[in-house]
């Protein structure tokens, strides 16, 4: 298994948050190639502006583990992270981050700062086409 496979596994996080509703990000944690958290966004769900895909996954993959550090594990996401979920990967120092699209104006990266952990591992754009084509789909349906 490989960084496409479980991107694919993001993705379909991410749609079954676009079938319930909610913006469609999808999230995955790997630890030793094993899926060890699935999560997408519940900010509707759960009225709650916390709710990001990644910051339920990072809740995840803490109870699986049975810490909260995730070191050795790899988030796989289908939307660049925002500053608070790539603020709370630094806290969880996980080891890598593999992203979709990018999001120019609320991603991490816009801050022109990389406030990742210094031992993380960052690879962006795998599915990216995908991911804008199901966040494009679901701003489109709410206008």
């Amino acid at each position: 298994m490989d960084d496409a496979y479980f991107m694919r596994q993001a993705f379909k996080e991410a749609e079954y948050a676009y079938d319930i509703g909610e913006v469609p990000v999808g999230a995955v944690i790997v630890f030793q190639n094993r899926i060890i958290a699935k999560a997408h966004n519940l900010t509707e769900s759960l009225n709650d502006v916390t709710a990001h895909a990644e910051m339920q996954a990072y809740t995840a993959a803490a109870t699986s583990l049975g810490g909260k550090y995730l070191i050795d594990c790899t988030l796989y996401v289908t939307l660049e992270p925002c500053i608070m979920c790539a603020g709370a990967a630094y806290w969880t120092q996980i080891g890598k981050i593999v992203y979709g699209a990018s999001d120019p104006k609320r991603g991490f990266l816009s801050t022109g700062e990389n406030i990742l952990h210094k031992k993380t591992d960052l690879l962006k754009g795998i599915m990216a086409l995908e991911s804008e084509e199901l966040l494009r789909r679901f701003f489109a349906s709410k206008r």
